[in-house]
Order: C-alpha cells, then structure tokens, then sequence
C-alpha cells in the first residue's frame, strides 16, 4: 500500500482492535477499499478486499507463454521424486516456480498461501520475470492461489491436486492456463487450453509410482 514517495506523517496503534493505523501525507481511499470485502474459496474461506479485485479485473495474461505435455510430465515426475518435507511428512504444501521443463526455485509452508508468497518475494528480489513461467502447486486450485498467480503475472498454473469451481472461473476471465490433478500420464486441463501442446503420448509415461505420493495420501491395506 505503501509508494516509495510516501511521506508517513504518523504511526498510531488503536489496542482495543490490535491495529497498527499507518498515516501518510498523500490521501488515500483505503479504509474504504477494506469496507468491500470478497470470500475466497479456500478451505479457511478466506477474504479479498476491493482494490485486490479492481486489479485482478484489469489483469489478461499473456498468449505467448505455451505448456508442452513434456515439460509437464517431466515436472511432476521431478517434482514428486524429489525428497522434500511434502512427501515425507504430507501436513506441509510446496510451490515450485517453472520455465519449460525446469524447476527454479522450490518453496515449502504449512500454508500453501504462505508458499506462494515466498515464491513471489524470490521472484522479486532475483527480478525474474513472469511472462514464461510456470507455476506448480501441491495445493488445491482454489480461487486465492489463481489470484495470487495472475498478480503475479503467471500464465500457467498446474497442482497436482483439486480445484474449484471458483478457481477455475477466476482462471478463464485472465486467460490463465489451468491444470489440475497433474499425477504421472494424468491431467485435467480446466482453463487456457490453447496454450497446451500435446507432443507426447501419453501412454510412453505411465502412472505414477504409489511410493512417491506423500504419506498423508498413502493408502492403508
């Protein structure tokens, strides 16, 4: 919320609410923004205020960026047999920022929100740029992680999990490549699908090795 120009003019903390009120000699309409409020889709429900949506709906992302399924089942197979707290413990989420068919950077949390954020505070300080990545998430493709991604100006975005149906509309209105359920020769393309292209069979990949889901998934005989 802050510019670089700003001046702070004030720093007030109200006790009764536990809010710290930040003043800056530039007016602003924010207390009004925080008024309007939108729930996500998440499994917490979360919340979204005014100016988060006026940007999201100015936001078309960019046509040049392309999904080959190589590069896809290529990632999720590295990705899923790479050791990692995901796979060895299950209660945590990973996020990995992509170009083509290789990983860049592998971020975990216990929150899959928190995850992305770390991804966007790396992309930020190394100044990589958005236009030709690809974002893979353990977590569902809920409506606050296709938020997330489209400000940050990311094309593609594939789980190997779920998704909504709030997620998926979200994805549609910015052009945004949507791909759920991404597990050894399966997908389930949901948005964005003339990015894709098909130039592998599908039946030279094979499924996914039960060992390497992680052991929240496991199934007990």
């Amino acid at each position: 919320m802050l510019r670089d120009d700003d001046e702070i003019t004030a720093i007030d903390y109200a006790e009764d609410i536990h809010t710290v009120v930040v003043r800056t000699r530039r007016r602003t309409d924010y207390e009004e923004k925080m008024r309007r409020k939108v729930h996500t889709s998440g499994c917490a429900q979360g919340t979204v205020f005014g100016d988060v949506m006026e940007t999201f709906e100015k936001i078309w992302l960019t046509d040049e960026a392309v999904l080959r399924t190589s590069w896809l089942y290529a990632l999720t197979k590295r990705i899923n047999t790479t050791p990692s707290l995901y796979l060895k413990a299950g209660a945590i989420h990973g996020c990995v920022l992509c170009r083509e068919d290789r990983p860049l950077v592998y971020m975990e949390d216990v929150g899959r929100h928190n995850a992305v954020d770390k991804i966007a505070g790396w992309m930020f300080l190394e100044g990589v740029a958005p236009e030709d990545k690809i974002f893979y998430t353990t977590g569902r493709l809920t409506s606050e992680m296709v938020l997330k991604c489209a400000h940050m100006g990311i094309p593609i975005l594939i789980s190997r999990s779920g998704f909504t149906a709030w997620g998926v509309e979200l994805a549609r209105k910015v052009n945004m490549t949507l791909v759920g359920r991404a597990r050894g020769r399966r997908f389930i393309a949901l948005a964005g699908t003339h990015r894709i292209v098909f130039d592998t069979d599908p039946d030279a990949v094979g499924e996914e090795d039960s060992k390497h889901r992680r052991k929240g998934a496991e199934r007990k005989s």
